[in-house]
């Protein structure tokens, strides 16, 4: 019940801010260029909470659905304006200013993630140094004769520095569907590189453990699957597992690692299962059925116990990226250029049908992941907003009626033609955004609870 809530919360917050981000921008414009603002709306339907503010009286609202907000401008198109205000109606404004009104919504979602990327470039970003184990037999990692503990410090011209930073720039190369050249610093030394096959990924492994389906897992020290603690209420406790416990065995199969431990409890959720201990040199059994979590997008089992590490030998595999206030902004705007470059690139690839469209997500999955980002942190939820406003601002700015860009399309036809758009043209164009936006959202949706009923 507790992850429930902090994954409600997270995602009532992230939908808010970013929103009201979004709609900000649109006001704030409106505001400068002399449109009369009559109503600043979060969320759709009735309202919950309204007051108005302002010399011009906006109704400042929070409504029943919170998928979603509006500015309400003066209009003639919408009702009777006095003569004294057509001034201030967005229709009289020229298609430069209504333009630019239009616009600034979407833009306002890249400033807030390059706001947000800012602050974690400047506090830090802690990262797993890119160390990899032995690939597995057939997958390209192995074909192309990656050894353990290689590590990973360019893919082409790009350096990497974290596990991070290795998916997202070998994620970009796999669009590509060629070959990756990766450089590496070999464990008996030396510098090598090793050149990846990326045209056979599949475009289902995009949205799974995407490194993993390469055949570049993670490097882990060795950890011994002794118990260092067991949290309260949490099963394994309640099943009595104490700090100092050696768990030798699941289901009768002998353990000798804890991944492999955590493996076996991982596939076995909701399951009773019979764990194997050693205490005080007396060995004693367990029945323990694990809790079901979501992660990744897939129900995976958890029994609430951390093992005991060899904190020196992790610590030299942890980095934190940390960057100067100044270079911190360039580095923000690079990271939200490429994440929207990237974002076009996948809707692309999508409607020429080399993605599955299965890769969209609808609001369960960006649910799900707020509730796992917040978990892990603040750090790990501000990137997980950052990711999510530029998702919205590249979704606003995309050529379909309703949408900012359907708005802006409809302006530049207006500058080239010099004159507006017909209203019988903008009215079959809203009907059609409307049947792409209900279309697209009935998908994801789909997407959405077929993830949850697969567990996958």
């Amino acid at each position: 019940m507790s992850n429930l809530f902090v994954t409600l919360a997270a995602f009532v917050v992230a939908l808010g801010s970013l929103v009201t981000f979004h709609e900000l921008g649109h006001f704030v414009v409106a505001r400068l260029c002399g449109v009369k603002v009559l109503r600043f709306s979060v969320g759709f339907g009735t309202p919950v909470w309204s007051r108005r503010a302002g010399r011009d009286g906006t109704e400042w609202t929070v409504a029943a659905i919170p998928l979603g907000g509006y500015v309400k401008m003066l209009d003639e198109r919408e009702g009777d304006v006095a003569a004294s205000e057509r001034h201030r109606a967005f229709n009289r404004q020229n298609v430069w200013r209504r333009s630019a009104i239009v616009a600034a919504g979407p833009i306002a979602n890249f400033l807030l993630a390059i706001a947000l990327y800012w602050v974690l470039a400047v506090h830090g970003m802690p990262g797993v140094r890119p160390v990899v184990a032995l690939p597995p037999a057939g997958t390209p990692a192995a074909a192309a004769h990656f050894e353990a503990g290689d590590v990973i410090t360019h893919v082409g011209p790009r350096e990497v520095r974290t596990l991070q930073e290795l998916r997202w720039a070998v994620l970009q190369a796999a669009l590509e569907r060629g070959r990756a050249v990766l450089e590496v610093e070999r464990l008996a030394g030396g510098v090598d590189t090793r050149t990846l096959d990326l045209a056979g990924v599949a475009s289902e492994d995009l949205d799974a453990d995407f490194l993993s389906a390469l055949g570049l897992v993670q490097w882990q020290p060795p950890i011994e699957p002794v118990v260092a603690e067991a949290l309260e209420g949490r099963p394994a406790a309640l099943a009595g597992i104490r700090a100092g416990d050696r768990i030798v065995g699941v289901d009768g199969v002998p353990v000798e690692r804890w991944d492999t431990f955590v493996t076996r409890i991982h596939a076995r959720a909701g399951m009773p299962t019979v764990i194997d201990l050693e205490r005080d040199g007396a060995t004693l059994q367990v029945s323990v059925t694990p809790d079901s979590e979501r992660e990744g997008g897939r129900t995976i089992g958890r029994v609430g116990i951390a093992p005991r590490v060899d904190r020196e030998a992790l610590q030299r595999h942890v980095v934190e990226i940390r960057h100067g206030p100044l270079e911190a902004v360039g580095v923000a705007i690079a990271r939200t250029w490429d994440a929207s470059v990237f974002s076009l690139q996948m809707m692309g690839r999508m409607l020429m049908g080399q993605i599955s469209p299965r890769n969209l997500s609808g609001p369960l999955t960006i649910a799900d992941y707020a509730g796992q980002s917040a978990l892990l942190g603040w750090v790990p939820y501000l990137g997980f907003l950052a990711l999510i406003s530029i998702s919205l601002g590249v979704l606003n700015l995309l050529p379909v009626p309703l949408l900012d860009g359907g708005h802006l399309l409809y302006y530049l036809v207006e500058i080239v033609k010099g004159a507006p758009v017909s209203e019988r043209a903008a009215a079959i164009g809203q009907r059609i955004g409307m049947v792409v936006l209900f279309s697209l959202m009935a998908f994801a949706l789909f997407n959405d609870l077929q993830r949850l009923a697969g567990g996958s």
